[in-house]
Formats: structure tokens, C-alpha cells, sequence
């Protein structure tokens, strides 16, 4: 059962009316979570991600809405507009492609819209996940080497970085989003639960050191740039697919003909 530990209150606040997809993401859908209750190096919260359609008047009116974040510990949650979530997609967003690739038991709740976007998930798949997984990638090597702690960081979370000497959750992110990437542009499948999970969490737990996990790093940026090279993906998604299935989807759901309103 999800939520068991939350009101009703609070799950309504998690999960906007009209959401369609909602699923886990993070350390919890790459079957890395450390429980912070059972493990000294535990840091991590229950990260999902979905997407829920708008009321009416934020597409007819002037009404805005983009997205519901809400942190209520140990939950982390975040649930896009539908029409944002897809420009997330088509710009191959790790975080938001990684929803439409999860293992069944990681889903939270499907509607038949979320199911529709699941169906087509291929037709999100380009060359530009490679742009977009290893600058994710860079991203996490600046900051598992800073010195400077950063305002989300927990008590605990400093200490980690303190004892070990860089940020190890930064650095698991890191080797797994180049692995992530690789294989997506070497066999255009996402693997979101990590067979590599033991390994990863080995860097988690600070038994890599700095140099090595800056090698393997070194390592597998070079294998992305060869993977990029030799990949059949597409250079951009299908756009103009992606926009019909968008305007059907939103159509069905006010219960717009929307075929016969363009003439």
C-alpha cells in the first residue's frame, strides 16, 4: 500500500485531481534506497514524479498552472501539467523519461491517458538523450566535488560528505546516469532498476574512493561519445506524432471532437 503512513490530507496534496501518471523515481525506482531508519549512510527520501491534466479553464482561460511540488518527509513529491511533462519528454529529461520506463511495481497509479503516454514512450526516444544524460552527468561531477555545501543538504548529509571527502550520493547519480545513457543509445531501451544496483550502492556507501569513481567516470563519458557514434536513435523525436497524441489525449478527457471543431 503507498501512503500508508499519510493522512488523506496529505495524499491529496501529493497527488493533484486529474492525475494520470504517478510513479517512483530516485534512489527508490533504481532499487537504490537507503532507509535512513536502517542505515547509517541512509539519506534518502520517497521520491515520485507524475503528471496530471489541468483544469479546463488553464487551457481556455488565463489561469496557469505548471506543476504541484510537495515535501512532506520522508516524501518528495512532484507532479507536472500534462503539456509540460511531454516538452519534458521530447527533451529527454533523465528524470521524466525514466517514468515512462518503469518496472510495474514502481508505478503508483495509471489512468487510461498515462497509459496512452506509456504506450508511446518509444516515440520520445532521439540522439538527445545523449546531450541530455551526460550533462546530467556533469552536472552531478561538479557537484560531488564541491566543497561548499548546498542548502538541501541534511545534517547527515554533510557529515557523509565530511567523512568521505565528496558527495557519494552525487556520485552513484553520476555513474549511473552515464550507464543509463549508454545503454539507451546502444539498445534504445532505458533500464530504470539497476542490475548494476550493488555496485552503485557501494559508491553510495563511500567504499569508492574519489579516484575511483572519478576514473570510471573518465571511462564511461568516452564510451558515451563512441555509443553516440554508432547509434541508430533518431536525431530528434517525432514531433508531430507526439503533438496529435497530446491534442487526442486532451481532447478525450473534456470530451472535445476536436476533428470535426478544425474542420
Amino acid at each position: 500500500m503507498h501512503f500508508r503512513d499519510l493522512t488523506q490530507q496529505e495524499i491529496d496534496k501529493i497527488v493533484p485531481p486529474n492525475t494520470v501518471l504517478l510513479g517512483y523515481r530516485g534512489s527508490i525506482a533504481h532499487g537504490m534506497y537507503l532507509d535512513p531508519k536502517r542505515d547509517e549512510n541512509g539519506i534518502d527520501d520517497k521520491d515520485v514524479m507524475g503528471t496530471c491534466i489541468a483544469p479546463l479553464d488553464v487551457y481556455l482561460g488565463l489561469k496557469e498552472f505548471e506543476q504541484r511540488e510537495t515535501m512532506i518527509l520522508p516524501w518528495d513529491s512532484v507532479v507536472y501539467e500534462f503539456r509540460k511533462f511531454v516538452r519534458l519528454l521530447l527533451a529527454n529529461n533523465p528524470n521524466v523519461l525514466s517514468m515512462l520506463w518503469l518496472e510495474r511495481k514502481h508505478y503508483i497509479h495509471i489512468e487510461p491517458a498515462g497509459q496512452r503516454l506509456l504506450g508511446a514512450r518509444r516515440l520520445f526516444s532521439s540522439k538527445r538523450i545523449f546531450k541530455s544524460f551526460t550533462g546530467y552527468a556533469h552536472d552531478q561531477l561538479k557537484k560531488m566535488t564541491r566543497t561548499k555545501f548546498r542548502g538541501y543538504m541534511g545534517a547527515k548529509r554533510k557529515a557523509l560528505v565530511e567523512k568521505f571527502g565528496y558527495d557519494t550520493k552525487n556520485a552513484a547519480h553520476l555513474i549511473r546516469l552515464l550507464r543509463m545513457g549508454i545503454e539507451f543509445l546502444n539498445t534504445e531501451e532505458l533500464s530504470v532498476e539497476r542490475e548494476d544496483a550493488p555496485q552503485l550502492l557501494q559508491i553510495k556507501r563511500g567504499e569508492w574512493t574519489l579516484e575511483q569513481v572519478k576514473e570510471e567516470a573518465d571511462r564511461l563519458f568516452k564510451r558515451a561519445d563512441d555509443a553516440y557514434d554508432r547509434t541508430k536513435l533518431p536525431n530528434h523525436p517525432d514531433v508531430d506524432k507526439v503533438n496529435e497524441m497530446c491534442v487526442e489525449i486532451l481532447a478525450d478527457f473534456f470530451g472535445v471532437r476536436w476533428r470535426e471543431s478544425l474542420g
